[in-house]
């Protein structure tokens, strides 16, 4: 296989669609596979979280433990292109998801997509069950959330408790459906409109959760295993220095 090209350059439509492509030849083999909106949620999640996860880790949880990354070459090399995106947006101070520093998450409006098409090609899919906007999304970023509960699990200090809490609640929020009345289309500026204002606002918390994550762990660090001491023997007990004294006569005395 080829070397794909040193380059740190945003993912184009081009490498989506790649990405994409790739997914699709992986789920010939198992239907488990997600889409790439999943993909990015949970890429997004581990970029968040407190521990640097390896990949030998999360490949298996991802993909299954079938996936070779050292088969998948241009899918890996454009997985570790998108995490340093989003790992550069998150870090950026930006107050406005209107900047174009401001971190995207791919999100695909799926009924949007369905309502552009002509009626007689639309065949018997039902809206309703089709995914609301950044709903799949945020179901991949919480999949990485519960599979790694440990680096999940609130800090002792009460208002980094409260603030994790908070923004994860933001980010289970848009895991649920869009249940207002569509204003917009997310697919097609002039789309019929498929996605509601509610849902914007919900979107948009999400995108901040992911922000207050990212610098929450990056302000707490890396979490600190405790230090247990190892009991001290009883005063009658062997000394532990191989003497063959009691402790109280050697180590344990004074």
């Amino acid at each position: 296989m080829t070397p794909a090209p040193a380059t740190t350059a945003p993912l184009t439509p081009d490498d989506f669609d790649a990405l994409d492509a790739e997914l699709d030849l992986l789920r010939e083999r198992s239907e488990e596979i997600p889409q790439w909106e999943f993909c990015e949620g949970f890429l997004a999640a581990l970029v968040s979280m407190r521990r640097a996860v390896p990949a030998e880790e999360y490949w298996p949880v991802l993909l299954g433990d079938d996936f070779k990354p050292m088969e998948h070459m241009e899918f890996v090399w454009r997985w570790r292109r998108r995490w340093e995106e989003i790992a550069t947006a998150l870090d950026a101070p930006v107050e406005d998801v209107d900047d174009e520093r401001t971190y995207h998450p791919e999100a695909l409006d799926t009924r949007g997509a369905m309502l552009a098409l002509p009626p007689d090609e639309r065949g018997e899919a039902d809206l309703a069950q089709m995914p609301s906007y950044g709903q799949v999304w945020a179901l991949g970023f919480m999949y990485a959330v519960e599979s790694w509960p440990e680096d999940w699990e609130p800090p002792r200090d009460a208002d980094a408790a409260d603030m994790l809490d908070s923004a994860l609640q933001d980010i289970v929020a848009l895991t649920e459906d869009d249940t207002g009345t569509p204003t917009i289309s997310m697919w097609a500026e002039d789309g019929p409109p498929s996605v509601s204002d509610d849902r914007l606002e919900v979107f948009a918390a999400a995108i901040w959760a992911t922000y207050e994550l990212r610098q929450l762990w990056k302000s707490l660090g890396p979490k600190v295993a405790p230090i247990r001491k190892e009991s001290e023997p009883g005063r009658n007990d062997p000394c532990p220095c191989g003497s063959g004294k009691k402790y109280k006569k050697c180590h344990g005395a004074g």
